[in-house]
């Protein structure tokens, strides 16, 4: 079961980028919403942070040791970053607190989605086929991330860790011939995460999925 959210909450996501339409509301501007992006350290985290500016959100990048308390947002972005979540995911900062007392919305890419499912009891570790470049990505579920998306298109990667095994409260929504866990989402709660870059021009449907995340965001 993907996390609950009603049909009349679901946005389909205007051609402009001024504006989340919404089937049961007038126009809500997307400016009324704010998403921040943890840096990890990644080399695309200005991409995040671009393409939200450029569909309309209003944000910015924040260092992980960012207290909580310190981000009055309506969402989040855990960017990639160089760790391995094996040895060193004490260089996430303070992403475990993001996403054990947070009440908005979580999308993590690459390394954040692989320390989303360590934090949550799963495991990451070295790929078999290490990834990078472009690859096809097969969509498994079309909620939530892909809704409104096609069942494969090309997305770009950059890892040579991925989740090794995801916690049962989660869920797979897509994967590619080498790696069977490409996104995912909490069962419940409304946690999100892609191991492939939705940020960088290379992958299709990237600013779709980002303007996917900000209805999350809005529910």
């Amino acid at each position: 079961m993907i996390w609950p959210l009603k049909l009349a909450q679901w946005a389909a996501v205007g051609q402009t980028t001024q504006h989340i339409i919404r089937p049961d509301s007038n126009p809500v501007p997307i400016m009324a919403l704010k998403v921040y992006v943890v840096d990890n350290g990644g080399q695309w985290t200005h991409r995040e942070w671009r393409v939200l500016r450029d569909i309309g959100a209003d944000c910015k990048m924040v260092p992980n040791t960012t207290p909580l308390e310190e981000l009055d947002v309506d969402g989040l972005v855990l960017s990639g970053g160089a760790p391995r979540i094996g040895t060193e995911s004490m260089k996430l900062g303070r992403t475990a607190e993001y996403l054990d007392k947070a009440k908005f919305p979580i999308f993590g890419i690459c390394v954040g989605m692989q320390f989303i499912a360590f934090h949550h009891g799963g495991s990451a570790g070295p790929a078999e086929v290490p990834e990078f470049g472009k690859v096809e990505l097969f969509v498994d579920e079309p909620d939530t991330l892909f809704k409104g998306l096609p069942k494969k298109f090309i997305a770009w990667e950059s890892h040579n860790d991925e989740v090794k095994v995801l916690p049962k409260e989660f869920e797979v929504l897509a994967h590619s011939d080498n790696c069977m866990v490409q996104a995912f989402c909490h069962k419940k709660k409304p946690l999100f995460a892609t191991q492939f870059h939705p940020e960088v021009e290379q992958t299709e449907n990237g600013y779709e999925i980002f303007k996917n995340f900000l209805v999350i965001c809005k529910k």
